[in-house]
């Protein structure tokens, strides 16, 4: 993907991008990264649901 095209391209291929940047240039091993991405995930979950709950 190009530059003008990450430009254009949805938040959430941005952030993926990022993240597997960050990953990459920290070294982490894969199977820990996704260890820590289910973390996130179950995180992020509880949140929207809390705020799906509190609307």
């Amino acid at each position: 993907m190009t530059t003008s095209g990450l430009e254009n391209a949805p938040e959430e291929i941005k952030l993926a991008v990022d993240l597997i940047y960050l990953l990459e240039t920290h070294d982490i091993k894969p199977d820990v990264a996704l260890k820590a991405l289910e973390i996130v995930r179950a995180d992020l979950e509880r949140k929207v649901k809390t705020t799906e709950e509190s609307e």
